[in-house]
């Protein structure tokens, strides 16, 4: 929901440092595979119950998703570097909650729900882009992408927020989990109402 509101603010610094490590060598897919290094590690620290470094290994996994994109902008964007970036995208946010569930047996079932829905939520989103990409429909509200990304409630700023709260308040991962559940889910049955009117029946 915040996204096409932070963009205009996001994109200018990270596409200067974007810039700044295409020109020193380093390539979109080096920086995508290490933002999936900090992934893994934040999902072993918050498993161990060291949240406050699992926090800055989340916000360092999620600055790196950002610049991946960044650097390709500043290069040339590929079709394996977008489909590299949303498989560690997807690999962070199941990491995560079953490192909370690890780490706690009592976060166990606010995790199998908050899962629940990022796969549905994850369904709607690559269904819709999938069809998107089919019609030639396209869109920059969000940036320059290498798939159509519809939005919703719950987005990449909304996300982080939540997975910063998890680190911050371990205590409260199950309210903030069943609160995360619900509004992704609301987020993707929206897309799927938004994909009945987008794309009607035919022949």
């Amino acid at each position: 929901m915040l996204d096409r509101f932070l963009r205009p603010l996001i994109d200018p610094p990270l596409n200067a440092l974007g810039r700044f490590l295409a020109g020193a060598g380093i390539t979109a897919n080096t920086v995508t595979g290490a933002g999936l290094v900090f992934s893994a590690a934040a999902g072993v620290t918050i498993a161990l119950g060291a949240y406050g470094v699992g926090l800055v290994l989340v916000l360092a996994s999620r600055l790196t998703d950002g610049l991946d994109g960044a650097v390709a902008r500043a290069t040339r964007p590929t079709d394996w570097g977008g489909y590299a970036d949303i498989v560690a995208d997807f690999a962070f946010y199941g990491g995560i909650p079953l490192a909370f569930a690890w780490a706690d047996p009592a976060a166990a079932w606010p995790a199998v729900v908050l899962l629940a829905a990022f796969y549905l939520n994850a369904a709607s989103f690559l269904g819709y882009a999938v069809l998107a990409e089919k019609r030639g429909m396209v869109t920059k509200a969000r940036g320059r992408k290498a798939w159509y990304h519809a939005g919703g409630l719950m987005e990449g700023s909304e996300t982080i927020a939540f997975f910063v709260a998890f680190c911050l308040w371990p205590q409260a991962f199950a309210p903030l989990a069943y609160a995360f559940a619900l509004l992704t889910a609301v987020t993707a049955v929206a897309r799927v109402i938004q994909a009945r009117r987008d794309f009607p029946d035919q022949g």
